[in-house]
């Protein structure tokens, strides 16, 4: 799968799977990386929030000194919700710590504002506890700001993360660049098939975390994944996997073990039989109310999913 492709709106081709690194231990990321990309792996996605650049970038350059060439590794980093109205820096940020020029690609991480004025660079909160988010902000102007750190040549294009049908359709409108990419949890248990389908249709290409759920999650035990996973003499996670390259997705595997991250190489081409089980179950947990969305920090801010009002 390392070898796999899509294109983007940008002509640029975006790897079908990448090394995630949110949550991954400090001490761990970077040999992790180094191993990704040694070992084929061809993009590797990071941020400022995770607070792990550093060493996603010591790992960058081990596997660049093996002779892995740096054109050849999509990048991606994301402006983080304190830097939101301050992009060019928080770019800046990151490039610093990945040791990098540039990155392949630059996402607004949320659609919501911290306050850069507040107690923490990252999580700032109030006297009570709260996130300390400015409440009359419009996501639309860090995107201005996003176009113009894409004129800098410091990215090669820019996109959004976590954006719903709703925002997605506020933002597009007075966007001068199309987002190439949004990133978005996307798994059987929560298709998200209405932001899906509005991406295809304005040729934004979907980027998918947390492919497995969560740990201890129904993902892995679910019927229809087990079956297709014994039809093929695959493990359920493979089947996890192949589900976004059917779907035409890029897919973000997350893991800071080498025989993992091997693992997660392996995908087995789904015939329209799979994919009909796969729906099916996402329709039934659809009408039983039973989507499973795994990360949604605890914000206080409505974003516009469906599977959230």
């Amino acid at each position: 799968m390392t070898d796999r492709t899509f294109p983007l709106n940008t002509g640029a081709k975006i790897p079908a799977l990448g090394l995630g690194t949110w949550q991954s231990a400090p001490g761990e990321v970077a040999a992790a990386v180094e191993y990704a990309v040694t070992s084929g792996y061809r993009l590797i996605d990071g941020a400022y929030c995770y607070g792990n650049e550093e060493e996603v970038g010591q790992g960058l350059k081990a596997a660049f000194a093996k002779g892995i060439k740096r054109e050849d590794v999509f990048v991606v980093s994301k402006v983080w919700a304190t830097y939101n109205t301050r992009v060019e820096l928080g770019l800046e940020k990151s490039l610093k710590s990945l040791g990098l020029d540039y990155v392949d690609l630059f996402l607004v991480h949320w659609p919501l504002l911290m306050n850069p004025n507040g107690d923490d660079d990252r999580f700032p909160k109030l006297p009570n506890g709260e996130r300390d988010i400015i409440r009359d902000y419009d996501h639309r102007e860090t995107w201005t700001q996003m176009e113009a750190v894409f004129a800098t040549g410091k990215t090669k294009a820019i996109g959004v993360s976590n954006y719903s049908e709703k925002f997605l359709n506020e933002l597009l409108p007075v966007a001068k660049i199309v987002p190439a990419v949004n990133q978005i949890e996307n798994h059987p248990a929560l298709p998200q098939q209405e932001i899906v389908d509005l991406c295809r249709e304005k040729g934004i290409h979907i980027m998918a975390y947390s492919p497995f759920g969560s740990t201890g999650g129904p993902l892995f035990t679910a019927e229809p994944i087990v079956a297709i996973a014994a039809k093929h003499s695959v493990s359920p996670a493979t089947i996890l996997l192949s589900y976004h390259l059917a779907r035409g997705t890029t897919v973000l595997a997350k893991s800071v073990t080498a025989s993992r991250i091997e693992e997660n190489k392996k995908v087995v081409d789904l015939d329209a039989e799979d994919l009909d089980k796969l729906n099916a179950y996402s329709t039934k947990l659809e009408k039983e109310g039973k989507l499973q969305r795994f990360v949604y920090p605890p914000f206080g801010v409505n974003f516009g999913f469906p599977d959230k009002q």
